[in-house]
């Protein structure tokens, strides 16, 4: 590897793990400034804090990928996402923000149901909690998996240090630096893919020789049509991805920690800026790349890594290593959200409710980075099938908690006659109904369920059946939880 590219990689672990000590010095001596930031996080590093966690290296290698062999056809997945995440903005944020802080401080989304819901027997807090380290363990892994394809790709190593390399630079930071450490590697990472996503697809297209059409016309015909083998089921399917946002905990927590509810129209208007500049620069990646690729005669073994290639032939060593680090923002940005919001789950809602009730915040504190540890080893476990796909194995993650989280975080902020039991049936009916559309040896004219329409949809729809239909068929909420919601919407 070049001297230049090595620099790079260098100032972007120092920079990293620097603010993780920054943050271990600020804001780890209680439980929420540990695992919420003490919420008070303005809205331009809340914004890019979200982005980058959300747009996990799937937006590097992913869904570039997807585009390289697919072509036009799965720019629907990025145009769902971006009207998903609008919404999200628009309906989640503000209310969520207020909902938690009056909600008896609720500081992890399981706490939120918990207290929404006057869940007193703790059903709603354990099936969300187990809901949360399941997925995000499965999640987690896909960000470990793009790690170990970046340093197998681009440094020659083994792909199974690659693993343990980008897994222990992101424990190191989210152990010590907690919520405040991972929003502002964030900012910063952030920052970095917006650069890269930019500079990457304008300098590939410069380099064409052809117009793009032709080229793309002369590697698959079918780059050109914007509908799938699919057809009008599989659109459906790829803008389904902008369900999930309601439902992502990485995401939504985010919200609840924003310094005050007037700072999410300024939020929004960043966040969503960075995700459209993103989304654009990822779908052009993949079609330049693929365009770029065949005029050169170069072979891609694996289309995930069109990025990888492109930054390595381009680009003088210093800014290769500059893009280089853009990858590993990206999957560092998701991996440490997800660490943070399972090791929250574990220790607030296993450790502190079924372990020790008086645990002080200095044990808590503790738990809260061994659970972080532990995560961490689960997915690097997971994340040794190399043959795994990344946006596979986020399509699944991702489906899972939009449709066990998704309709129940939005009913929950909209509707005051949802209860207790109709919270429960939804969040299981869900999750259930994905697994069964993944996993269930069930076919449709050869085809498994999962390949016919993306798990998300009937698991948002039986989910959200389930809640409206239980709520009314069961007791109307309490009259403090009513006044809750009655509050909530006044101070909105």
């Amino acid at each position: 590897m070049e001297l230049g590219t090595i620099i790079s990689l260098v100032i972007y672990f120092v920079v990293m793990l620097g603010i993780g000590l920054y943050a271990y010095r600020k804001s780890t001596s209680d439980v929420s400034g540990y695992m919420l930031g003490g919420r008070s996080l303005p809205p331009s590093v809340a914004a890019l804090s979200a982005g980058a966690s959300d747009m996990s290296g799937w937006i590097l290698m992913g869904l570039p990928g997807a585009m390289f062999v697919s072509g036009f056809s799965s720019t629907w997945i990025a145009i769902g996402l971006i009207i998903g995440a609008w919404l999200n903005y628009f309906l989640v944020a503000p209310r969520l923000r207020v909902y938690t802080e009056l909600a008896n401080d609720s500081i992890t989304i399981p706490d939120y149901f918990a207290n929404r819901f006057e869940d007193r027997g703790n059903a709603l807090r354990i099936v969300s909690a187990l809901v949360i380290i399941v997925f995000f363990t499965l999640y987690t892994s896909s960000g470990v998996v793009a790690g170990g394809k970046l340093f197998e790709s681009s440094f020659g190593m083994s792909y199974e240090s690659g693993l343990y390399i980008t897994t222990g630079v992101v424990v190191l930071y989210t152990l010590f630096g907690g919520f405040l450490a991972v929003s502002l590697t964030d900012f910063v990472q952030g920052c970095i893919m917006f650069i890269a996503l930019i500079l990457v697809p304008v300098v590939t297209y410069s380099l064409l020789d052809a117009p793009l059409s032709s080229t793309l016309n002369s590697v698959n015909p079918n780059m050109l049509t914007w509908v799938g083998a699919g057809g009008a089921i599989g659109i459906v399917s790829a803008m389904s991805w902008g369900l999930g946002y309601f439902g992502q905990p990485h995401i939504i927590v985010r919200f609840m920690s924003v310094r005050s509810v007037k700072d999410m129209p300024t939020a929004r208007r960043i966040g969503m800026t960075w995700m459209i500049v993103a989304a654009l620069g990822a779908v052009g990646t993949g079609l330049f790349g693929a365009a770029y690729s065949y005029e050169k005669g170069i072979v891609v073994d694996d289309p995930e890594t069109i990025f990888l290639i492109l930054s390595q032939l381009l680009f003088h060593p210093l800014i290769a290593g500059f893009l280089l680090a853009a990858i590993l923002a990206a999957i560092m940005s998701t991996i440490s959200s997800q660490l943070l919001v399972s090791s929250s789950s574990l220790t607030e809602d296993f450790y502190k409710i079924f372990v020790h009730r008086e645990a002080t915040d200095k044990e808590l504190v503790l738990v809260g980075r061994l659970s972080v540890v532990a995560v961490a080893l689960c997915a690097i476990y997971l994340a040794y099938d190399r043959d795994s796909s990344i946006l596979s194995l986020v399509s699944n993650a991702w489906a899972g908690f939009g449709a066990a989280f998704g309709p129940l975080v939005l009913l929950s902020l909209f509707w005051q006659r949802m209860n207790f039991y109709g919270a429960l049936a939804g969040m299981v009916s869900g999750a259930a109904t994905v697994l069964f559309w993944i996993y269930a040896p069930v076919t449709i004219n050869g085809e498994t369920l999962s390949a016919c329409i993306y798990e998300i949809i009937p698991g948002f729809i039986v989910s959200s059946a389930a809640i409206i239909g239980v709520s009314l068929a069961t007791s109307e909420p309490s009259e403090p939880v009513q006044e809750l919601f009655k509050k909530v919407q006044t101070e909105l």
